[in-house]
């Protein structure tokens, strides 16, 4: 066993709590006979209780006094209510407000969130919605197989689990879709009170401040060890608690640029501000890189401190992979509607893949390269197969074009327009079709990038 999990059994046993799920065991820096992984230099560890205990005492009573009201913080504990009053059960707000803070700022999140919770407050009421209604309450928030994923979720809740939410990280991630690790470990400690650690980039940034942890923050081997560290550290009488002051110290003090570190409730224990005080070489011991050659916690020497960024050296990131350029021939077809307002034809997305099942003017992803008179061939091509009669391409008139950055692609949608005289339907068997006013458009379940669009 390592010091790290030592430490974390000893303080379990001191304070009588239950124990996280253990780290999952990487193959890296394994001992040649094949046994665990050396533990890292104690430089990056939390190795004396009084510390630990310490540093959960300060964190607690700086949340207690800064931390922000936030919607799904107002509302009881799951596991305070009793199991009488779980059917309906509640939907854990902390499981809908994780997942709508994944890659997105907590300002967008609360609007959709408030909504969400005020349509669907129990784990029945969204099985029971269709996902069109999902997809239309998610519409603009982003990474819409977040919201599917949800709502199945609760329907297997419901249907396979007779309505009770499994209440440990354990049997959350194993037993629902779409919850992974962090999430599991988020919905386990804050609504059920398990004494579980929660790993996200904001806990990543500020473990890696305190411990100097300079390797590369996503490899497998650092993220390991996080966890280890976060399971260590989760005060066992509040790891609810203590996991949201974890990532609010991060969100709001422990930035990745320009942190307050003046203001950090923990500050007495990092050690890259230590650094940052007493440079290179230090009077006070170990805040030195550990000195351990080939430290997988430590800098990679061609990376070393950078003493004009101070605490910001860490944590330090492998280089972001590209996204990868699309270009995508839109067509808005436009009519006048029985009232004189302009109408539009949307198209459904297939119910897998990018947008799954979001709304859509008809669209045809194009070659790299194809010029334009060709791509506006092509697109005629495409819509005079949906609708079953001569699209010229020469009637496609250009409007412009519109990029959408998504998280792995860089999006170009070439947009034209095609004014229509009477009534067109789509072949069924293709897609779904329905014409819309702009008002009932930006009601219906469209991407942010079809807004632009329009």
């Amino acid at each position: 066993m390592s010091q790290l999990r030592a430490v974390a059994a000893g303080g379990l046993r001191r304070s009588g709590g239950r124990a996280g799920p253990p780290a999952r065991q990487s193959g890296k820096g394994a001992s040649p006979r094949g046994g665990t992984p050396a533990p890292p230099p104690a430089a990056h560890l939390f190795r004396d209780p009084a510390e630990i205990e310490a540093l959960r005492g300060n964190l607690l009573a700086w949340y207690d006094r800064c931390k922000r009201e936030l919607p799904w913080r107002t509302l009881v504990r799951v596991g305070d209510i009793g199991a009488s009053a779980l059917i309906p059960a509640l939907l854990p707000a902390v499981w809908v407000s994780e997942i709508m803070l994944q890659q997105t700022q907590v300002a967008t999140v609360i609007d959709y969130y408030n909504r969400w919770m005020q349509k669907w407050p129990t784990l029945q009421a969204l099985a029971q919605a269709s996902l069109e209604e999902v997809n239309e309450l998610w519409a603009g928030l982003g990474y819409y197989s977040r919201g599917k994923r949800l709502q199945e979720a609760a329907r297997k809740v419901v249907s396979e689990l007779a309505g009770r939410m499994p209440r440990t990280a354990e049997d959350l991630q194993k037993l629902l879709p779409g919850v992974g690790r962090y999430t599991a470990g988020a919905i386990a400690s804050i609504s059920y009170g398990q004494a579980t650690g929660v790993v996200d980039g904001n806990v990543i940034r500020v473990l890696c401040r305190l411990r100097c942890i300079g390797a590369d923050s996503s490899s497998p081997a650092v993220v390991d060890r996080l966890w280890d560290m976060a399971n260590a550290l989760v005060d066992r009488s509040r790891p609810g608690d203590f996991n949201q002051a974890l990532m609010e110290l991060g969100a709001t003090v422990c930035v990745p640029k320009a942190p307050l570190c003046g203001e950090c409730p923990v500050k007495q224990h990092c050690r890259a501000q230590r650094r940052k005080l007493f440079g290179k070489p230090t009077p006070v011991p170990d805040v030195e890189d550990c000195g351990v050659g080939g430290c997988p916690l430590c800098p990679p020497a061609a990376e070393p401190w950078d003493s004009s960024l101070g605490v910001t050296n860490f944590p330090r990131k492998a280089a972001k992979k590209q996204p990868r350029v699309a270009r995508t021939a839109t067509c808005v077809l436009e009519r006048r509607g029985c009232h004189g307002a302009p109408e539009y034809l949307i198209v459904q997305r297939p119910s897998s893949g990018l947008l799954a099942g979001l709304w859509e003017f008809p669209s045809l992803p194009l070659a790299q390269g194809l010029q334009e008179e060709k791509q506006r061939e092509a697109l005629a091509d495409h819509l005079q197969a949906w609708m079953g009669w001569p699209v010229v391409a020469g009637d496609l008139r250009f409007i412009g074009e519109v990029i959408h950055i998504f998280s792995h692609i860089h999006q170009t949608y070439v947009v034209y327009s095609l004014p229509l005289d009477g009534d067109v339907t789509l072949d069924p068997a293709l897609s779904p079709s329905r014409w819309v006013t702009a008002e009932e458009f930006h009601a219906s379940a469209v991407s942010t990038a079809m807004k632009k669009v329009l």
